[in-house]
């Protein structure tokens, strides 16, 4: 009986196994900052789709209203990668890995656009707003708020002072809406999101004018705390840099209004910094 049991037993254990090497890992959690277009749940839906099949693990995508929110989870570790804005980059850049950078027009820039209504013919340059309602992205967003205070600062004007009154919308999306809807007489957005928005809802984009563009920022990259592995590291870095080379990657990027991504260099966030630096901010 004793031999019974224990044959049974090791029968037993061997078909629990192949169930406990099936068994799932530890989900990739991926934070999102509103700078990707909130409305998209069907892209992000078939992007996470494929990422855990080319990672064979599952993933979360994490997504918070504002930048501060999805820095804390990085810095805290409760999430492994992000794709977040050039200037949290800069400002987390000793906690976080450059994992890769998007390719945006062929290039891994982006810029700031200077927009106000579209029926606002008379304004021509940031100064024609003075004493006007401006609309930023986020306090910590590069092109959305750092920028367009910087100019100011180069065309020796106060930013604290210069507006009527200035308000955030915490993404970009909401900020070309706001002055879309002329609720700002102007606000300073990213270029890729403006772009990307203008060919899916061209009815918002067409009610705002675009009057200046900044110079090239490095793209907003894709990051990994520094508690992440190498071995995760290395395989969310090969997923990225290679979606361009298959069918179903290359249909993703072309709905991400992407042409791929590349390696990231950190030299091309150094505008960024010295912008920070210029408010105390890095």
């Amino acid at each position: 009986m004793t031999t019974r049991r224990l044959f049974l037993g090791a029968c037993a254990g061997l078909a629990l196994a192949p169930a406990l090497a099936a068994m799932p890992r530890r989900p990739v959690r991926v934070g999102l900052t509103p700078v990707f277009l909130g409305d998209q749940h069907g892209l992000l839906a078939d992007w996470r789709a494929y990422m855990e099949a080319k990672l064979q693990q599952p993933v979360v995508f994490v997504q918070r209203d504002s930048y501060r929110e999805t820095m804390d989870l990085l810095r805290l570790e409760q999430i492994d990668f992000a794709w977040i804005c050039d200037y949290p980059f800069v400002y987390l850049r000793k906690q976080v890995r450059l994992l890769a950078v998007p390719r945006f027009k062929g290039r891994p820039y982006y810029r700031a656009y200077l927009i106000v209504p579209a029926r606002r013919l008379d304004v021509t340059s940031l100064l024609d707003l003075r004493n006007k309602i401006f609309a930023y992205a986020d306090p910590y967003s590069n092109t959305g708020y750092l920028a367009p205070r910087y100019q100011l600062r180069q065309l020796g004007e106060d930013p604290g002072k210069f507006f009527k009154r200035t308000f955030f919308t915490y993404s970009h999306h909401s900020l070309i809406e706001a002055v879309a809807d002329g609720l700002a007489d102007g606000g300073s957005v990213d270029s890729y999101v403006w772009d990307a928005l203008s060919k899916i809802r061209a009815d918002i984009t067409g009610r705002t004018r675009i009057v200046s563009q900044s110079p090239e920022y490095g793209f907003p990259p894709f990051v990994a705390n520094h508690a992440v592995s190498a071995e995760s590291f290395q395989s969310m870095q090969k997923m990225l840099l290679t979606m361009a080379d298959d069918g179903a990657g290359k249909v993703l990027l072309e709905r991400l209004d992407l042409d791929g991504f590349v390696v990231g260099d950190a030299r091309n966030y150094q505008l960024v910094a010295r912008m920070m630096r210029e408010f105390g901010e890095e």
